[in-house]
């Protein structure tokens, strides 16, 4: 959601004025589009990452609260649960030594906040779910204070009408219920931004789409949950379920999620916008003061605080985002599928592969999406998270074919090729993109780690097993050595 709500009860007024005003904004959005006030495309790499907390024992810590006040910096802020916390990092150029200087930024500033939360006896964990999380760490009682989480939890319920059902069939099954969101909080995220120029805002946000299986592939770091072994990427059908406001009727109905990868390719941004506002019941139906069309004609940039409040609380894998920075609006692809670590090094990996495919797969003379369709996209990014590395893909022009051959054949090439045409320094682009060409070559990335050591370590106490392998993971994430080089 990215902004704070106060605590508060809505009536039947608040939703109708809710909606009027998000039509509004929606018009002045199309006006806006039509009149050019947009800024351009920028190069720019802009991160959050969102990180677990641990004590000693590498089990989960609800310091949040106390460790946010040990870093004391404003780009520090909590997540849905007491064991979470995010950094931002502002966006940085990639041209040149760029994504190095990325890369030293997110560490120090991780390595700065670790010797802080220490002190309290925190410590963070960069990982797509936290192996030792039990069911019993994310009850209402864990949400973090800030009012908007429990805000959020008690509009989905309400729209929900009971409890929601998390069932995941995996290497094992699970088959639980929850009486709250707080099982959305262990999914801990990458979040990738790049700002994008109105006219090509489509393109970028298809071809986000269309190879967002191939990300979660390489990148899987979520085998585990509950003590289970699930899929690799466990986070995606975790974060599906955990949010989902659809009773089982809806669903046979054919009411959209609202964790959604989509149902079509696009052409335009507006169309992400007008699909949010024509399908999606206000969750948070909040106004301020600002009218958007009197703010357009005296020159002034309007904020649309309720279209984006909406459009914060549907979350797309690739989420469209409008922002006003210094008075001039611009529009971002966040792009959502990845998980957290399992090092910095592993993280910018993951970054350099994006950005350096979204830098051709947009302009090329044949598009990727016009030659798959969409639902095959879709297909990719669950077939990739449940079996990791070990997916079988479609692509044009290949067919079916395992995920690793893939990035091998067709997407490891175009990244340094888009790499290279953003200007990145070519020791610092092979060193970055071999990272994930050693991840295909070896089959070991994040979750391919965690089970191997896991099943060596468990004598019949897994929650055991899971701790030792937990401790083990967090002292080779602070050597930053990239995780297909860590001892088995």
């Amino acid at each position: 959601m990215g902004r704070d709500v106060p605590a508060i009860t809505f009536s039947h007024q608040d939703r109708r004025r809710y909606r009027e005003k998000v039509r509004r904004c929606l018009d002045v959005f199309a006006r806006m589009l039509r009149e050019e006030r947009f800024e351009g495309h920028r190069p720019l790499a802009g991160l959050e990452i969102e990180l677990n907390l641990v004590d000693e024992r590498g089990e989960p810590a609800m310091k949040n609260a106390e460790v946010l006040d040990a870093i004391a910096e404003p780009d520090w802020a909590t997540e849905l649960g007491q064991f979470n916390i995010e950094i931002n990092i502002e966006p940085q150029e990639l041209t040149g030594d760029g994504l190095a200087a990325l890369e030293e930024t997110i560490r120090r500033r991780l390595n700065r906040a670790e010797e802080r939360a220490a002190g309290v006896g925190g410590h963070m964990v960069l990982i797509g779910i936290l192996p030792t999380l039990r069911e019993s760490d994310v009850d209402e009682a864990k949400l973090s204070a800030n009012p908007r989480y429990k805000l959020l939890n008690e509009q989905i319920f309400a729209a929900r009408g009971e409890d929601l059902h998390i069932a995941v069939d995996g290497v094992e099954r699970l088959d639980t219920y929850a009486d709250s969101i707080a099982p959305e909080a262990a999914c801990t995220s990458l979040q990738l931004h790049l700002q994008v120029a109105p006219a090509d805002f489509a393109a970028h946000w298809n071809a986000a789409q269309a190879i967002a299986g191939a990300q979660v592939a390489v990148a899987a770091n979520s085998p585990y949950l509950f003590g289970g072994e699930l899929w690799r990427e466990t986070r995606i059908v975790l974060f599906e379920q955990a949010t989902d406001t659809r009773a089982e009727e809806l669903k046979t109905q054919g009411v959209r999620p609202r964790v959604w990868f989509g149902e079509r390719w696009i052409t335009s941004v507006f169309d992400l916008f007008e699909e949010n506002v024509r399908y999606f019941p206000a969750l948070l139906p909040l106004c301020d003061d600002e009218d958007p069309e009197h703010a357009l004609d005296q020159g002034r940039t309007p904020h649309l605080n309720e279209l984006t409040l909406h459009n914060g609380t549907i979350y797309r894998w690739n989420r469209p985002v409008y922002a006003v920075v210094d008075g001039r609006p611009h529009l971002r692809v966040e792009n959502r599928v990845l998980p957290a670590g399992p090092t910095v090094a592993d993280i910018v990996a993951n970054a350099a592969f994006y950005y350096g495919l979204m830098r051709v797969l947009p302009y090329a003379e044949r598009p990727v999406w016009t030659r798959m369709s969409f639902s095959a996209a879709a297909e990719n990014l669950h077939n990739a998270a449940r079996h990791g590395l070990d997916a079988k893909l479609y692509w044009p022009g290949l067919g079916e074919v395992p995920a690793a051959e893939l990035v091998l054949r067709r997407l490891l090439p175009l990244a340094h090729e888009g790499l290279a045409a953003l200007g990145v320094a070519p020791d610092h682009r092979d060193r970055l993109l071999g990272i994930i060409e050693q991840r295909c070559l070896t089959g070991r990335n994040g979750a391919a780690w965690q089970t191997h050591t896991v099943r060596s370590l468990d004598t019949g106490d897994r929650h055991e097993a899971l701790r030792q392998m937990t401790l083990r993971y967090i002292e080779y994430m602070h050597r930053n050595e990239p995780v297909h080089l860590w001892p088995l």
